[in-house]
């Protein structure tokens, strides 16, 4: 990881977006790149009282990076939409990693989830990592969810390039269905026949899982497979709560390679709701377009 972009809207949270970033600098060696998007469908005016105000806040951080956590930073105001913005800076500058935190408004943050950062996931080819907890230092356990999919792997390989599994606890998760057990007839199935058939299917998902691991330049230390009993989106954060996971992994692109449906659902969920940070991967083939 040789770069890393934070996208900033000067918020407590983005603050806690911005002291992750530099610990992950510090850590891998990477410069950063602070931006700032101003909404330019507005009076001229108003536009450019934002964007001085926005440049003095953003010299003020870029000095701070540089002589207090000794990290190459330079940052720049973008005239956009927010994840227009954001979006065309990183194709101009190539990150490694893009950064983001919630919205600092409780109130707005499923808006800010479901517009900026959801479509700035869908507009960008580098990962993104959401910021939700505060950073007290490097992360401990990182989880990794996975459907089994090519996405899945790519997300997989993604977190192993970036280094974020170097030297911490590292989790599988694979959340499986029991379609027969959300059929209309399924009580006619019996408790001991039901108990069989998840048993039946607990056991194919961990084998699948240990087959899906070994194709990995991972190793972990455990392989967890739970049923779809509610959400996927669900179980994998009574997981990553569970077993105290700092970071979960997740790829945009699912096993029927529709990423617009899996980030909506799935991702998009995790995204919301989780306690933890919470890393996207998009699909080889990411679109920057709107």
């Amino acid at each position: 990881m040789k770069k890393i972009m934070l996208a900033t809207d000067f918020s407590e949270r983005s603050d806690r977006a911005l002291r992750r970033a530099t610990l992950l600098a510090k850590k891998f060696g990477a410069s950063l790149s602070i931006i700032h998007a101003v909404d330019d469908d507005q009076p001229s005016r108003i536009v450019e009282s934002e964007s001085v105000e926005a440049s003095t806040l953003l010299r003020q951080l870029q000095d701070t990076v540089q002589t207090v956590d000794g990290i190459p930073c330079e940052s720049r105001v973008v005239l956009a939409d927010a994840f227009v913005g954001i979006a065309q800076a990183v194709d101009e500058e190539a990150p490694d990693l893009l950064v983001i935190g919630p919205h600092r408004r409780q109130a707005l943050r499923d808006v800010f989830v479901g517009t900026t950062a959801e479509r700035t996931i869908r507009s960008v080819a580098c990962p993104v990592l959401m910021v939700n907890a505060p950073p007290v230092g490097p992360y401990r356990h990182v989880m990794l969810a996975t459907d089994l999919s090519s996405g899945s792997k790519r997300a997989v390989d993604t977190c192993f390039d970036l280094g974020l599994t170097d030297g911490v606890d590292v989790s599988f998760l694979h959340v499986y269905d029991a379609p027969a057990v959300r059929l209309t007839m399924s009580h006619t199935i019996g408790p001991e026949g039901k108990d069989a058939y998840l048993e039946e299917l607990r056991s194919d998902a961990a084998k699948d899982l240990a087959q899906f691991v070994r194709q990995t330049n991972l190793r972990s230390s455990r392989q967890l497979v739970r049923f779809w009993d509610h959400a996927p989106a669900d179980e994998i954060l009574k997981a990553t709560q569970e077993h105290s996971v700092g970071l979960v992994v997740l790829g945009t692109e699912g096993r029927e390679g529709v990423a617009k449906f899996v980030l909506g659902s799935v991702a998009e969920a995790v995204l919301r709701k989780a306690d933890c940070d919470v890393l996207a991967v998009p699909p080889a083939s990411a679109s920057r377009a709107s």
